[in-house]
This record gives structure tokens, sequence and C-alpha cells, in this order.
């Protein structure tokens, strides 16, 4: 491991809180919800009838409208989130070396809004009404891809899929490239447009998600003993990793540093976690080592924290078993009580809400906490956001899969 450091020069969230950072950020510490009823389609019927939407975002403030038919929504939420992100941290690529500046977007599901909309018109209309663009509206390296081409960036260019920890893998596996001296700049983060028809009537049929349809805002419930399942949401985050020496070139502003990076396997079940939190586990001590930190140099973790019965339980376990008994020094707090569950695009959500937590010394809560879970015996900063100079943040992002995904911030000395 070299000695190039690696930190954040910018960030850009769209999502149900918010459509921009501070919009999403005033939300977030504010504890306010982004949940309601599905308006994307008619979801009379499904078991779960609630979501995370992005709500209000003109997309032709970014481009025109062919262009926005030839994107699935994932895709949009990227441009628009990248936008944010490339605008804060001044990023003028007419004067870089474009070769040295690449793109790395994870989605867990990718373009499923294009796909089940061309499944419809070959079983109604037959295959001649199936769109062209089907195919690169639908895969889900298409978010890194278009971004490339939108900037005219010729570094690393890659998609990644790993379920819930796409975007966290894709922040981590960008800062190793960074590292290892194949990028100088990267565009990273993750995008996820799932709350489609196809999408929620698959995870209705897992009897995964949250049921609450008559009380949206109170559904997403991490940690609490009265959780019945995740809200599924949709946005992206998206996150500008540079060099230090790059950043100071340039001037840029640093909002936080990448400290560590680590990611293992379960090796178990398809959906469900570890019972008892080892892989996650393991990723925490992967990073710590990485980052050449002790567990007491945490100073905050934004858990997985999914909201439901399996994941709180056995991620409580997981940090414990990390960290030991300084778990319970920690305050933890799961953003997707607010945001529900972003999919592949939650690491890059919440990677950037530790870096807002370093930089503002607020540590969001986790709201709809009102039965505690014996379960469940952590700090999870019950409703109300609290006050505490942060130095060190860590995210944790786990997967369908067995796919776990940690990354260490700390505050930029």
């Amino acid at each position: 491991m070299n000695n190039t450091r690696v930190v954040i020069t910018g960030t850009g969230m769209i999502s149900s809180v918010g459509n921009s950072v501070a919009e999403s950020w005033d939300s977030l510490i504010n504890g306010k919800s982004g949940i309601g009823p599905i308006t994307n389609f008619n979801a009379e019927g499904f078991r779960t009838q609630i979501a995370g939407e992005v709500k209000n975002l003109d997309m032709l403030q970014y481009m025109d409208r062919k262009e926005v038919r030839r994107q699935d929504p994932f895709c949009q939420y990227a441009i628009a989130a990248s936008e944010e992100a490339v605008q804060q941290a001044n990023l003028d690529f007419e004067s870089l070396n474009l070769e040295r500046i690449g793109v790395l977007i994870g989605s867990g599901i990718g373009g499923i809004r294009a796909l089940d909309t061309a499944s419809r018109k070959l079983e109604g209309r037959g295959p001649g009404k199936v769109s062209p663009f089907t195919v690169p509206m639908m895969i889900g390296d298409m978010a890194s891809g278009v971004l490339s081409i939108r900037y005219g960036l010729k570094g690393p260019n890659i998609g990644i899929v790993s379920a819930c920890a796409s975007a966290t893998h894709a922040i981590g596996e960008a800062f190793w490239m960074i590292k290892r001296g194949d990028a100088d700049i990267m565009v990273t983060g993750g995008a996820e447009a799932a709350a489609d028809a196809l999408g929620v009537a698959s995870f209705c049929a897992m009897k995964a998600m949250s049921e609450r349809n008559d009380d949206p805002q109170h559904a997403s419930r991490p940690f609490d003993k009265e959780r019945d399942g995740f809200v599924m949401s949709e946005g992206a985050g998206i996150i500008i990793l540079e060099t230090l020496e790059s950043a100071q070139a340039r001037g840029a502003e640093i909002i936080a540093e990448i400290a560590g990076y680590g990611l293992t396997g379960d090796a178990g079940h398809i959906t469900a976690p570890d019972p008892q939190g080892r892989g996650a586990a393991a990723a925490i001590r992967m990073a710590l080592g990485h980052a050449e930190m002790n567990p007491e140099d945490i100073s905050y973790i934004n858990a997985h924290g999914t909201s439901t019965p399996l994941n709180d339980k056995y991620e409580t376990l997981a940090i414990k078993a990390a960290l030991g008994d300084y778990a319970y020094k920690l305050p933890i707090s799961s953003t997707k009580s607010m945001t529900g569950h972003g999919l592949g695009a939650a690491g890059g959500f919440e990677t950037l809400i530790c870096s807002k937590v370093i930089q503002t010394g607020i540590v969001p809560p986790t709201i709809n906490y009102e039965n505690p879970d014996p379960d469940c015996d952590l700090d999870y900063v019950p409703n109300t956001a609290r006050e505490v100079k942060i130095n060190t943040a860590l995210n944790i992002n786990l997967g369908f899969g067995g796919h776990n995904g940690v990354l260490i911030l700390k505050r930029f000395k």
C-alpha cells in the first residue's frame, strides 16, 4: 500500500429527501422522511404500496427531451448528482488530462424500468416495437458509460454490481485505482431506480419489504422491535475522489479523506446475512487494518440498517464482534429510516452522509425508533440529531449474495 492520499472534493445527491446535497442533508438532520405512496405506477394489489421516490426532478435542466427518452432513470439520476458533485469540486475538464480521470458507478438493479417497458411491448405489440435503445438503457454499467461520454473521461471506466453494497464497492475500488496510480480523479458512487412495477413486485414476492402502507413515513424503522421490512427508494449519490496532490494543485476544498476499505463474502445464503455477522465484522476489521486504525479511532457509524428483522440483528452482532465493548460508546445511525433503502445507490448516499457528519459535527438520527429491541442494544441516535465532533466515520453496506462493503472516512488534516 503506497502513501498516496485520496480525498473527497465533491458530492452530489438525488434522493427521496432532496434533489441536492443541501436539501437532502437538511431533511436528514431534521428527521424528515421521504417515504410516501408509490406514484410511478398503479400499486393497487401489491403487498407494498410505498417507496422513497425521487420527486420534482426536472431532467431538462441537464439534457434535451430526446436524451431523456433514451436514458433509464437510474442513469438520469447519476447525471444529475454528478453535475452537482463536479460543480462543487470545481472540475474544469477542459484544463485537465482526461486520460487520468475515470468513472466507477455501482448499481444493484440497473435499468429495470427499460427492461420492464421492453418486455411489455414485446408481449403486447411484438418484437418490432422493442426499442433499439433497450440494451444500453438496461445494462448496469451504463451510468459509468454515459458519465464518461458526457465529460470526455478516458481513464478507468467500469460499473460494479454487488446488490446493496454496489456503491460502497464502487467507491472503494475507485479509491484503490487512485492509490495504485491508474487515475488522479474518479467520479464514483451509485445510482438506482428500481421502484418500478417489476422491481416492487419482485421484492414483494420475497416478503422483504414493509407493508405499513397506511403509515409510510413510519414504515422504515431500523433497529426498532416492530420493524417489518425495508422500504425501497431511488436516486444517486456521487462522490469526486482525487489524489491529495491533485486537489491541492487545483486549490480544491477538501471535504474529507478516505482512510480505509474492506470487502468480504458471507459464503452463506443468497439473501440472508450471516447469523453471527461474521462477514460484515471481517470487512470492518479489514477496513480498520488498511486505515491503520483501532476500534477506538472510530467516531461514528452509518449502519446498513435496512429495517428488516434479520439485517438489523445480525449487523448489530457484527459491529460488536469487530469493535468489542467500544461498540456501545459509538453513535450509530441508519439514515435509511428517512431516505428508504436505495439498494445499489445506498453506499453513495451514506458515504456522502459520513462526509457531511465529519464536516458539520451533526449526526443524523435514526427516526421511528420507538420500541427497543433486546437484540439491537447499541446507541442508534434515536429520533433526534446529535451534535458531536466526529473525526472518523465508518460506513457499512451489505448486499444479497453475501457481499459486505465498509469504508472509513476521516477528517482531513
